[in-house]
């Protein structure tokens, strides 16, 4: 499987929350492409819950706290799978693999 290795940047936040609602969607966006893409998991399923449990009350607070080029994916985002998401995104596939090299070290 070729991965397009271009670069991608995301923006700063200039909050607190906003910096944990980057963190928190990236990570449901590279746990969840390992998961339903890639067949596998470095994480535990109560961990991902709780991430997206998370993840959906800080939309619901602050929903203009963090914006950036998967905004489309979370608009109507339950938190129930991340099964919808941009899961073969090619950044997201490969901080993925990334990832999943690191954790057989």
């Amino acid at each position: 499987m070729a991965v397009d290795r271009t670069r991608y940047t995301f923006p700063n936040p200039d909050t607190k929350v906003g910096e944990l609602i980057k963190r928190r969607r990236l990570n449901i966006l590279v746990h969840s492409s390992m998961y339903y893409y890639l067949d596998t998991s470095i994480i535990n399923d109560d961990q991902f819950d709780a991430w997206c449990f998370e993840l959906v009350d800080l939309l619901k607070k602050y929903p203009n706290a963090y914006s950036d080029r998967f905004d489309y994916a979370f608009e109507d985002w339950d938190g129930m799978s991340g099964y919808d998401l941009p899961l073969r995104d090619p950044w997201v596939v490969g901080k993925a693999q990334y990832l999943i090299k690191l954790n057989e070290k």
